[in-house]
């Protein structure tokens, strides 16, 4: 298939704060991100050819996101293609891939990617956990929690390559200091190794601050095909889009079903990181690459993506991260933001949050969470089990 890396730019990005947004309803976030991004890209609602809708739960308590409407409605975008797209935890990277084709084939010239998910209006009996069970697969459903299935790809990190708790205490300590500069994210708080280790265990061996907080948010991207981006004033440069990859590599249950599978990380992390980088052109993320926001929904996710996504080998994992090079001021800065671990994971936006993230950082408008002369970043998502995973691959123009 023909590349079509670097003919899609990012001309505007906004979003919300993250957090226990109580005072704000589904529409008010999607609202507000979407204006954020428009201003941003300096355009009108009108000039919104077709748009994409990221909610991963819809049934989670508010009942909104099943359809292209609840896009539409608050934002009165009217007589436009609006999709709904729903992929786990990648939804927003599998939006933004959709709407990418879309103008690849010509059939829009300027696009939305909108990411809205609403997880704090509801009681512990309607969590996540509880739907699954509900509404899920009978055997594979009960007793399962996402902190149990992530504990066990830790034990078995921890067994093949000699990482231990203190190395899971170092990501999450470094994402919450990330986490203090960044006005976005739901904890601001700096955390030390030590406060993380002491912290009440959740699911052996991660403790309540290696795990992610539900929360509220949105954030949202305005497109246009690089040609294109010319005729836009927009705030700042053009971010150009150099690749990505979308995998789906197995089913719900399939990984723990592989007698092959290892535990110790996601294929579908490295057939999408192949795709993307191929897309991209790059031969050594670890040269070529200089700041990665990933989806660290567990301090152990981090972990395995440093392998997976082709920075180190596994046994490298835990003397990297020691290293101080994952931090800002380090050699490849992971999660400047603070990532899942202190953004939260509002599950349909965190992907299109992290576009919004690494935009700033390629335009030099980060702030105290800037990395000194960013050219290229890397997003990267896993869903379910981790059997979903997307990767993107930003440029700065």
């Amino acid at each position: 298939m023909e590349s079509w890396g670097g003919k899609i730019a990012i001309i505007g990005a906004g979003c919300t704060r993250f957090g226990e947004n109580f005072d704000q309803s589904y529409d008010d976030m999607a609202v507000d991100a979407t204006l954020d991004a428009v201003r941003d890209a300096n355009i009108g609602l009108a000039d919104i050819d077709g748009a994409w809708l990221s909610t991963a739960f819809p049934d989670a308590g508010v009942w909104k996101g099943r359809s292209g409407m609840d896009l539409a409605e608050p934002l009165a975008l009217w007589d436009i293609p609006v999709t709904r797209v729903s992929n786990y935890c990648a939804s927003a990277g599998d939006a933004l891939r959709n709407a990418c084709m879309a103008l690849l084939s010509g059939a829009h010239d300027c696009v939305l990617a909108l990411g809205v998910e609403k997880l704090r209006d509801r009681s512990p009996q309607g969590s996540l956990v509880a739907m699954q069970v509900e509404t899920g697969h009978p055997f594979y459903q009960k007793g399962f929690t996402a902190p149990g299935t992530f504990s066990v790809q830790a034990a078995r990190h921890f067994h093949d390559n000699g990482t231990g708790r203190e190395d899971l205490a170092e990501i999450s300590a470094k994402n919450h200091d990330h986490g203090a500069l960044n006005p976005k994210a739901h904890y601001r708080s700096p955390m030390s190794a030590e406060q993380v280790l002491a912290a009440p265990m959740v699911a052996d061996p991660l403790t309540v601050l290696d795990c992610c907080p539900t929360t509220d948010g949105a954030a949202a991207v305005i497109l246009v095909r690089l040609e294109d981006a010319p005729k836009h004033e927009s705030a700042g440069p053009p971010v150009v889009i150099r690749g990505q990859g979308f995998s789906v590599s197995a089913g719900w249950d399939s990984p723990f079903y592989d007698p092959e599978y290892r535990f110790g990380g996601f294929r579908a992390s490295r057939v999408a990181g192949e795709t993307a980088y191929r897309e991209a052109e790059i031969s050594d993320p670890r040269e070529e690459i200089d700041l990665a926001e990933v989806h660290d929904c567990f301090s152990v996710s981090e972990l395995m993506a440093y392998s997976d996504l082709g920075f180190v080998e596994p046994g490298e994992s835990g003397e990297w991260v020691r290293s101080g090079a994952t931090r800002l001021g380090g050699e490849v800065p992971f999660n400047t933001s603070g990532g899942l671990l202190s953004c939260g994971h509002p599950v349909g936006a965190t992907g299109l949050r992290m576009l919004y993230q690494l935009t700033q950082q390629l335009r030099g408008t980060a702030g105290e969470m800037q990395v000194e002369g960013a050219r290229v970043g890397l997003a990267h998502n896993i869903g379910g089990p981790g059997a979903v995973a997307a990767v993107t691959i930003l440029e700065a123009t």
